[in-house]
């Protein structure tokens, strides 16, 4: 090897510098921490992964068995989805989001991840901003930020119920501005925008020309009077410039089958569909046949699934709002609690004056045994998220530790 050859791979990094810019998933990596104490003996219980403690309903499951057992399952099928799914995707965005979509405007995706950061790819250009309203998803920023894009965050505290304005959108608006991202009922906050807040956030990014990426795969986990708003149903005329994304995971409890989709005008859906032909082609046969019988079967087993997570929501905010210096408004949606931990700052417990969230989380899982998500992951400190997706004696036990550390700051 010559001397400048040596020279000059000693230099240059290793790794990219756009991928050694990402940050791991916080969620998943708390919830792996939490299931490697677990396999190391500790009674740990995990409050941190958003997945349903369910099975996924049997009768999706018997159609993936059969679908395995068809050779057609066995090759490669188009890129953008079967058109079964597809069609599936379609009917069933008609019956539950009140609004007619064209099968050929859909994209298959390998769960919603893909399809939130192939909408980001497909729209954002190096230096577009991305109005992200916080607290929000850690991958959203990741994902923007991959694209090229800037993430320009807006707040919204425990005053406002986690829900940002469109004052506050308008303040952050700049000529750069070309997306905003709503998600709606909310990861991680379980925020749900009203119908009439949601009309009006369309409206505003309608009369500046922004497209909106709404992130709708939490629609069918609501509570009390709070109702799922479909943004393009609010304001039908946002539709070629909105890209809807959703997935099966969550509502069929189907985390680990990996299948979401995009829905979007024709232009973008085919840049994306070419994208994704040479990302990773199609999502696996048996997967787009299981969804095919999940979206086009009854609700039955959802509804039951949100009838535990309702119970699980109520006792968990209870015994979250009996802690001293915790306030933690009730989530209208999603299976997420996001306690404001603020009061608890500053305060000394076994020996540790925790001053972020982080710290205290850290604290939490080493002196309590309970895994919990720091706020920072979905942007200020000063917050935990927990979700309330997990069986309801895990839970009791999971708050009643948190209650009993916390009940000890001086």
């Amino acid at each position: 090897m010559s001397e400048h050859a040596s020279t000059s791979s000693s230099v240059r990094p290793r790794v990219s510098a756009r991928l050694a810019a990402i940050a791991p998933s916080a969620t998943l990596a708390v919830d792996a921490k939490a299931k490697a104490l677990k396999a190391a003996g500790r009674p740990v219980i995990g409050f941190g992964a958003g997945e349903p403690d369910f099975p996924t309903p049997a009768p999706i499951v018997a159609a993936a068995v059969a679908a395995a057992q068809d050779p057609a399952n066995h090759r490669y099928t188009p890129a953008a989805g079967l058109p079964a799914l597809k069609e599936a995707i379609a009917a069933k965005t008609l019956r539950d989001s009140g609004y007619a979509v064209d099968p050929a405007s859909v994209l298959v995706t390998n769960g919603g991840k893909q399809a939130v950061f192939q909408a980001f790819a497909a729209l954002v250009d190096p230096g577009d901003e991305v109005l992200l309203p916080a607290p929000y998803w850690t991958t959203y920023p990741e994902a923007i930020r991959l694209a090229g894009g800037v993430p320009v965050e807006v707040f919204a505290g425990v005053d406002q119920g986690y829900l940002v304005t469109v004052e506050q959108l308008e303040a952050a608006r700049t000529p750069r501005t070309k997306v905003l991202l709503f998600n709606s009922p909310s990861n991680p906050t379980g925020a749900v925008y009203s119908p009439e807040q949601t009309e009006q956030i369309g409206r505003w990014a309608l009369e500046h020309g922004i497209w909106v990426i709404t992130d709708e795969i939490y629609e069918h986990l609501t509570y009390d009077d709070a109702v799922f708003t479909p943004i393009v149903r609010a304001v039908p005329e946002l539709a070629d410039t909105t890209i809807v994304l959703n997935g099966v995971a969550k509502t069929y409890a189907m985390t680990g089958w990996r299948v979401g989709w995009m829905i979007g005008p024709s232009d973008v859906i085919k840049a994306a569909t070419n994208f994704q032909s040479h990302l990773t082609s199609n999502v696996a046969n048996v997967s787009q046949r299981a969804a095919i019988a999940a979206l086009s079967g009854d609700l039955a087993a959802v509804h039951e699934m949100r009838t535990a997570f309702d119970r699980r929501r109520r006792t968990m905010v209870e015994m979250l709002s009996a802690i001293d210096g915790v306030v933690c408004p009730a989530p209208q949606g999603a299976f997420y609690a996001y306690p404001s931990v603020e009061g608890v700052l500053g305060r000394t417990i076994r020996g540790v004056t925790p001053t972020t969230s982080a710290e205290l989380a850290a604290l939490i899982l080493e002196q309590a045994e309970v895994a919990v998500v720091p706020g920072e992951a979905f942007g200020p400190s000063g917050y935990l998220r927990l979700s309330y997706a997990l069986g309801d004696e895990d839970l009791v036990e999971g708050v009643a530790r948190i209650q009993r550390l916390l009940a000890e700051a001086e």
